[in-house]
């Protein structure tokens, strides 16, 4: 079963979702007003204190999107992370050196076409904040931005794509509809960064669905967000009133060879590292959450992802995972057997 296909349990129910969004909106709008009060109250970070509490505030959707999963759509919250039930950390750090060179051929090709086209104020000419403010911004962003983009991804390609995705066999709708949250939710600057985000939303998405998981999208968004900001803070620009959305021309233009350029790799580095793009009947049982009674991945009888019981003699015993604990794996009928192990 493919990523975006994830959500469609055997109690799968449209209103789930529905009320998993309405978790989420509403238990984030609370922990940011917290999160405000918390901040400004016991913080003293002057200018970067509204900055920390918009972050903070984005990264409390992350727990709130698991729990949604887990307690309302009822399956193991890892099923957002990829289709082995958990975040693949090793693909996740070797994509993060590549995301890292992506962001900086875009911000270095965006700013030099900027001056080449005579933009005057490209915020490099200003004076800089010095060491000491620079390391206090930096040491702030290593803390909120890496939880504030990973948030982000598990509620758009995470959460989103697979809610869409349970209604659609093919991923593209899902895709389209998640780029779109995402762009709107940034806010609307220029044209050409409405259309940057609802670009990097597809290819992210697309890329999820490709290799089976979040960690492609994670990377490039950690990347892009750490070294954005981390210019800004040596420039003492940091703010919250311009955004992605305020892209100029130039850097959507750059993007626009940059992002298929970083989905060619990644998708290169998931072939040689063999990533599992599918979740595979009775692979993965102790990943998605096997240790309560439920502990075989499978299709129940109207095609829907569920870990099933013991069925009574039906599969063997085998030995999953490091752990070495004993789970039933369901042995594959060679009429359904797959094998998309990439």
């Amino acid at each position: 079963m493919d990523y975006h296909r994830l959500a469609r349990t055997s109690v799968h129910r449209w209103w789930r979702t529905v009320l998993g969004t309405l978790f989420i909106l509403v238990g984030g709008l609370f922990l940011a007003v917290f999160a405000y009060a918390a901040v400004t109250l016991t913080v003293r970070l002057g200018a970067r204190a509204d900055l920390a509490v918009a972050f903070l505030s984005v990264a409390a959707l992350l727990p709130l999107t698991l729990l949604a999963a887990r307690w309302i759509q009822r399956r193991p919250a890892g099923t957002l992370s990829s289709v082995t039930g958990r975040l693949r950390w090793r693909f996740l750090l070797t994509l993060l050196p590549v995301a890292l060179v992506a962001v900086v051929v875009l911000l270095a090709g965006g700013l030099g076409l900027a001056s080449l086209t005579g933009v005057e104020d490209t915020g490099l000419t200003d004076e800089p904040a010095g060491w000491g403010p620079f390391a206090l911004s930096m040491g702030l962003l290593l803390l909120v931005v890496p939880a504030q983009a990973a948030a982000e991804e598990y509620l758009t390609r995470g959460w989103l794509l697979q809610a869409v995705g349970a209604w659609f066999r093919r991923p593209w709708v899902p895709i389209a509809f998640q780029a779109l949250v995402f762009a709107a939710a940034h806010g609307w600057g220029t044209p050409w960064g409405f259309a940057d985000l609802f670009v990097f939303g597809a290819v992210t998405g697309w890329l999820t669905v490709r290799t089976g998981g979040l960690e492609a999208a994670i990377a490039l968004h950690v990347m892009n967000n750490l070294l954005a900001t981390g210019v800004a803070a040596a420039y003492d620009q940091l703010t919250i009133t311009e955004t992605a959305a305020d892209m100029p021309w130039q850097m959507f233009a750059v993007d626009l060879l940059v992002l298929p350029a970083y989905a060619w790799v990644v998708l290169r580095l998931a072939a040689s590292g063999h990533v599992a793009r599918r979740a595979q009947h009775g692979e993965g049982a102790q990943g998605l959450g096997a240790g309560d009674g439920l502990v075989v991945l499978g299709l129940d009888g109207q095609g829907h992802l569920d870990r099933l019981p013991d069925p009574g003699g039906l599969g063997h015993v085998g030995r999953l995972g490091r752990g070495g604990d004993g789970l039933l794996e369901l042995d594959r009928q060679p009429q359904r057997a797959d094998h998309h192990d990439r």
